[in-house]
């Protein structure tokens, strides 16, 4: 279980360190928590849910700001289409754990947690806008790794 909890933090943090401090942390609010378990799911689906919290907890004290992308400069970004079998899952979790903080988080929310803009929002006290803009964005620049990664120039790329 400590394993799989480590590779959710692992997609959060900025490296191995920081990962492992948010399963600490994670892990002693589960035990704090234990007896809050309803048994409305599985268990390790909770365990999963106080992890990421704990994870957003971790962003939200050390960065005050998110890096926000004008919309309109996302939409000017090529789009490009990938071979994804070559591609190892060590490699795309250290692509994710490139992306700035703020990318990262918003990455991981929508894409791998499945939380609604909305939900993002509201967990770190930005618009909707905002988290689409920070997704968008994070997208674009997981893409451009990837065309690296499969050896494209991606600055020339067309739609």
């Amino acid at each position: 279980m400590a394993s799989k909890m480590l590779g959710v933090c692992m997609r959060y943090a900025r490296d191995q360190f920081q990962a492992e401090d948010m399963l600490h942390l994670g892990f002693v609010k589960v035990f704090k928590k234990v007896k809050d378990f309803r048994e409305e799911g599985s268990f390790e689906g909770w365990i999963r849910r106080v992890i990421v919290n704990t994870a957003i907890e971790v962003y939200r004290k050390e960065q005050k700001h998110l890096n926000i992308v004008d919309l309109a400069d996302v939409y000017d970004a090529p789009q490009q289409m990938f071979n994804m079998d070559d591609l190892e899952v060590k490699d795309l979790l250290a692509m994710i754990q490139e992306l700035s903080a703020g990318y990262r988080l918003v990455f991981n929310m929508y894409a791998i947690e499945g939380y609604s803009h909305k939900e993002i929002a509201e967990q770190l006290g930005i618009s909707e806008g905002a988290s689409k803009s920070q997704l968008s964005r994070a997208r674009t620049i997981l893409r451009g790794k990837l065309a690296k990664t499969e050896g494209v120039n991606y600055e020339n790329t067309n739609r």
